[in-house]
């Protein structure tokens, strides 16, 4: 493959392999045409899969332990305070467009989370969805008149798509996509496309449907619901997608090398883990009182003195020790933080389903997938039955499972492999010259590799401290 001057990448946030190379390839014209003249394949996500860091770890190539960022919340201090949001402040590793910026070359980016607040970078910005109803979203702060004209109304986020408001949600996701994707190919077109070298742009739509509509789609799902005229709303989305895929493939024509990429997968969401009911029973949490209502744990009576360990909700389960020494009211003596950690994951794994069957739960040490942490990472990092099933931090359930998610209507968990497709009209011809290059088919992509093969495909040293590797087409079996 020839080094490309350009390069142009379209995030689609959890779009899913199983649907997009496997259930639908023959119902998305574009996609297949760009698997068949490209390297395409899973792309590992990672852990946890979320959001944050998944796309800060694509665009920077390093993982998040590097980071300092375990996912939309983190640890401050070690204390027993609310933990806070991640930002565009939390990235202090350089990105690509970071790294451009020493050549001299320009970017242009579009909603890639985190970047809300908006940063100085050499070109323009349309921050993230973290931007809510704030107005000050671009970079430079005057490009939101511009924006704002080529939209009609820049939207964001889908406000509330977990309220069960379907027809809402349905019209809300298409109004914010078809307006991302406007202003889009306006950028990518203007001036012959000579304001940029990296375009940049991240889609929360299928995110977001997913999470709404999954049970429409999977007749494995709890909730199936069948013969509805949801039945195809997430099918009919990605055909929309697929189109628009194949407007930006026309206006770029063979000027760039185009990614397509998804921070994680989906799957169904089985249900929930209440694992600090969990904690309760098994002595690890001590609360003042018992609500009489489900309670959110910051709302809890906890009695940190006696307490060992806590968690907290998401897509995937965050348990903290409670260390003497280390937090304020800390019981665990440090000489017994290993033998207590090793206990509770192996009891969080252990923990079975209504039927009392394992569900294939995994607990990870943070040192164990991370060489190097920054901030305060989680003493456990928790799949729960392989993220069929997410972390339920509130408390009142009296029990170990919920079938509803505790923070509204949400069909669909993260899954650790999303889609990473590469077209260049070179590809076929020659390799990538560049170190440690993996070819695509051995095994699947990882997303620290993105950020290099991004460097590779426009000809640039890639940083010695990215733990990626530049994929290539080169003897592809």
């Amino acid at each position: 493959m020839s080094h490309a001057d350009k390069v142009v990448i379209i995030g689609l946030d959890a779009a899913p392999p199983e649907l997009v190379f496997d259930r639908w390839l023959d119902e998305l014209p574009t996609i297949k045409w760009l698997t068949g003249h490209g390297l395409y394949g899973e792309l590992e996500s990672t852990i946890p899969s979320i959001t944050c860091p998944a796309w800060a770890s694509m665009v920077t190539g390093k993982d998040p332990g590097r980071l300092g960022i375990y996912g939309f919340r983190n640890r401050t201090r070690y204390d027993y305070s609310e933990m806070a949001f991640v930002d565009s402040g939390w990235v202090r590793e350089e990105t690509l467009w970071d790294i451009l910026s020493r050549y001299g070359r320009r970017s242009i980016l579009v909603g890639i989370p985190p970047s809300y607040p908006p940063r100085a970078i050499n070109g323009r910005m349309v921050s993230c969805f973290m931007a809510g109803d704030s107005p000050d979203y671009t970079y430079p702060r005057e490009f939101r008149t511009e924006v704002e004209a080529l939209t009609g109304g820049y939207i964001p986020d889908v406000k509330d798509f977990r309220s069960g408001d379907r027809g809402l949600i349905l019209k809300t996701v298409y109004e914010m996509t078809q307006r991302r994707f406007r202003l889009a190919k306006t950028l990518l077109s203007a001036s012959g496309g000579q304001d940029w070298d990296l375009f940049m742009m991240v889609e929360m739509g299928t995110d977001r449907l997913q999470h709404a509509f999954w049970r429409y789609l999977d007749e494995a799902h709890p909730s199936y619901c069948h013969g509805t005229e949801y039945g195809d709303a997430i099918l009919d989305y990605y055909k929309y997608l697929d189109r628009e895929l194949g407007e930006i493939l026309t206006l770029i024509g063979g000027r760039a090398t185009l990614l397509v990429v998804s921070d994680h997968g989906a799957k169904r969401m089985e249900g929930g883990i209440c694992v600090n009911e969990w904690l309760l029973a098994n002595g690890y949490l001590r609360l003042l009182e018992y609500p009489r209502e489900i309670t959110s744990f910051q709302d809890l009576k906890v009695d940190w003195r006696r307490t060992v360990a806590w968690a907290h909700s998401g897509y995937y389960g965050r348990v903290f020790l409670n260390v003497r020494g280390r937090e304020p009211m800390g019981l665990i003596p440090p000489q017994d933080y290993e033998r207590i950690r090793r206990e509770l994951a192996q009891g969080l794994e252990d923990i079975r389903n209504e039927c009392g069957q394992r569900i294939n739960t995994r607990a990870f040490r943070p040192e164990d997938i991370y060489p190097e942490r920054r901030g305060i990472a989680p003493d456990l990092l928790v799949y729960f039955g392989d993220q069929y099933y997410r972390s339920i931090g509130s408390v009142g359930h009296k029990k170990f499972w919920t079938r509803e998610n505790d923070n509204g209507f949400d069909y669909a968990n993260h899954s650790q492999y999303g889609i990473f497709i590469l077209y260049n009209k070179d590809l076929m011809n020659s390799p990538v010259g560049a170190r440690h290059a993996v070819p695509l088919g051995r095994r699947p992509a990882h997303i620290l590799d993105v950020a290099p093969t991004v460097l590779g495909c426009m000809g640039l040293e890639v940083p010695v401290d990215m733990k990626g590797n530049i994929i290539t087409g080169a003897n592809i079996p």
